[in-house]
């Protein structure tokens, strides 16, 4: 079967983006985002591996992902899956939760995979509206859509625990990676910029992020490459810019990531410029 994906910016909502997916062949790899992900399983099964634990969504179950929570995502079934998703931003849902007076710190998803046919109705409702433009029946069921999944199936974000000289050593390993996307450092050389030795670096890491360093430095190069694009850079200065090797491995690191390719996800934030390669 044909696969599809539209992503979009929400017609009302600030920082909160929409896809509209099937997918038979198509692999998200290891990543985490840094708001909310949010899905409604139209069709089809899809199975995910969240923190190491393995996932299965069937139709008409919702998909709760946490920020900074490392993820995959392919077919369940041989004929893969449709779904509706929504990623509000940190932000969004813990303005709601303060509304809704819930317990102080940031809304945490304890289940990925939830049955509730009321949700998943509002949900249905809130993106549909998103898709037809109709800003402020989709800001009115978005938020209450928001609202409810606070309500009903969140509690405070967990906080994870490392010693002192582990937390301190990866706080300093995320400053140094995020200043070096186009000349990273070795794992040798980043242990010993932050005073650690390699492996229990790496272990360190592994547990703060749920990635190595290597992998967590593709997902960061894209997340940076999706701020670019929505700023009109065009993709290929986008990839030398984040430090993809060409705009090609922009390309296949951002479409397994985001679900699609650059130049889509530029013309859905409307900083298209024509000229641009339509493969990108």
């Amino acid at each position: 079967m044909k696969e599809q994906a539209r992503f979009w910016r929400h017609p009302a909502v600030p920082e909160t983006d929409l896809l509209k997916a099937r997918y038979v062949t198509h692999r998200f790899s290891r990543h985490a985002h840094d708001g909310y992900a949010i899905g409604l399983i139209v069709a089809g099964v899809e199975e995910f591996d969240y923190r190491g634990t393995l996932h299965r969504a069937g139709a008409g179950e919702l998909v709760l992902v946490n920020p900074d929570s490392v993820h995959t995502g392919q077919a369940g079934v041989p004929g893969g899956w449709a779904y509706r998703m929504l990623y509000p931003s940190i932000d969004a849902l813990s303005g709601i939760a303060a509304e809704l007076g819930a317990p102080r710190g940031t809304p945490h998803f304890p289940r990925q995979v939830v049955r509730d046919d009321q949700v998943a109705a509002l949900l249905a409702r809130a993106h549909e509206a998103a898709e037809r433009g109709d800003a402020l029946a989709a800001s009115t069921l978005s938020r209450t859509l928001f609202a409810r999944l606070v309500a009903r199936h969140t509690t405070p974000r967990p906080v994870t625990v490392l010693p002192a000289e582990g937390r301190r050593a990866v706080r300093m390993a995320l400053e140094l990676l995020h200043e070096s996307l186009v000349d990273p450092p070795t794992l040798e050389d980043l242990a010993g910029a932050v005073g650690a030795r390699p492996f229990a670096l790496l272990r360190a890491f592994k547990a703060a992020t749920g990635l190595p360093p290597h992998a967590y430095l593709t997902s960061l190069r894209v997340r940076q490459a999706r701020h670019l694009l929505q700023s009109g850079v065009r993709p290929a200065q986008v990839a030398a810019e984040v430090g993809f090797t060409d705009q090609a491995h922009l390309n296949r690191h951002f479409k397994r990531v985001v679900g699609v390719p650059p130049a889509a996800y530029q013309r859905a934030a409307g900083t298209y410029k024509t000229g641009d390669s339509p493969n990108a």
